[in-house]
């Protein structure tokens, strides 16, 4: 048995019910930041120039701003479902990894986003682990597929 299969066996053995709600509010609240995202994307891109982690064309600044926008949408609605936690987290990880040691670290003033985003990658390392939990598409799904087949 490999690796990945060991942790997700381990991780649905160990999964807490609390955790889904903890799951639930981190995926609502990287869907609001997508939509945050969305609707303010002169923000964005003023974080993304202004880290000065890339110093790319415009249309390398355009072509990250749409798949921070997209990934936080779409992988933060799927986590918040609890469908293809694994996948979503870890899809969203590199985003937030920049959030916290380009974005938010090299702030000159005491950012209290900081706090925010170095939460958010523990509880994405955590659900990467874990998986979806009892209360979650996912499970829907599996149990579903399983009736079916007796």
């Amino acid at each position: 048995m490999n690796i990945a299969k060991k942790v997700g066996a381990w991780g649905d053995r160990h999964h807490p019910k609390i955790l889904d709600i903890i799951r639930m509010i981190l995926g609502l609240f990287l869907l609001f930041k997508g939509i945050i995202f969305f609707n303010n994307a002169g923000y964005l891109r003023y974080l993304i120039i202004d880290s000065h982690a890339i110093n790319g064309s415009p249309g390398t600044i355009s072509a990250i701003l749409y798949y921070v926008t997209y990934m936080h949408v779409l992988g933060g609605g799927l986590i918040f479902l609890g469908l293809y936690t694994r996948l979503w987290a870890l899809l969203q990880l590199p985003i937030v990894f920049a959030a916290v040691f380009f974005v938010n670290i090299t702030a000159p003033y005491i950012n209290s986003e900081l706090w925010l985003s170095i939460l958010v990658l523990a509880l994405l390392f955590l659900f990467l682990i874990i998986g979806s939990g009892p209360f979650s598409l996912d499970r829907l799904l599996l149990t579903s597929r399983n009736s079916g087949e007796e």
